[in-house]
């Protein structure tokens, strides 16, 4: 049987967790966290075998901070399951060190299926990603690979930018100057080949849910 720990700040959430595992005898849920303290305090007095987690915890540095907990814990594995789009964050979170990435829209079927293949030690992705990778024409590719070369951080700000955010906020949801976000967004016109924010949104938009 393999110990669970839940991170997420959302109380549906982690109910919607335990009723998906509490008839499985392959697992057993060992605790929970609502935001980074309680997490880290958590992970180093008894360490599950599986940690199940929200990249957007409160006080926690969103998707880096997977490079952080594989650090301090590498035997751990990690699922990521949040409400973040897989075309995003999915390839980079399994670079950072998770073992797994699912959709808060996917099936309880999927979520299970993904729980096994972390058990078993393998990586799971959703096949519906690799059928949209494969499916995108040359210049949707194009935009992938563009895509796939920006940093986490960058990736925050657009992903705060494509939701309609300000420098202000996400200066302070990021906990960087306002100064620092126009660097980023300078960088992510250039890097994406875009001649404007509108463009930049626009095409984000239509990377994610497209």
């Amino acid at each position: 049987m393999k110990t669970v720990f839940i991170a997420d700040n959302h109380p549906i959430t982690r109910k919607g967790i335990v009723c998906m595992l509490k008839n499985n005898k392959k697992f057993a849920i060992v605790g929970k966290a609502v935001n980074a303290e309680d997490l880290y305090t958590s992970l180093r007095d008894n360490t599950p075998d599986i940690l199940v987690m929200e990249i957007d915890i409160p006080k926690i540095n969103g998707i880096n901070a997977l490079r952080n907990i594989k650090t301090e814990f590498p035997k751990m594995r990690v699922l990521i399951f949040s409400t973040h789009p897989e075309e995003i964050y999915a390839l980079r979170a399994i670079k950072s060190g998770a073992a797994g990435y699912v959709p808060k829209t996917a099936s309880a079927k999927t979520f299970i299926k993904a729980m096994k293949q972390i058990a078993k030690g393998g990586i799971f992705l959703n096949e519906e990603l690799t059928s949209t990778f494969t499916s995108r024409n040359v210049a949707q590719s194009n935009a992938i690979s563009r895509y796939k070369k920006l940093s986490s951080r960058e990736i925050e700000v657009l992903n705060l930018l494509s939701s309609g955010k300000r420098n202000k906020d996400i200066a302070n949801a990021l906990d960087i100057n306002e100064k620092t976000v126009s660097t980023y967004k300078t960088r992510l016109l250039k890097k994406l080949k875009v001649d404007n924010l509108a463009d930049l949104i626009h095409q984000s938009r239509l990377f994610q849910f497209g």
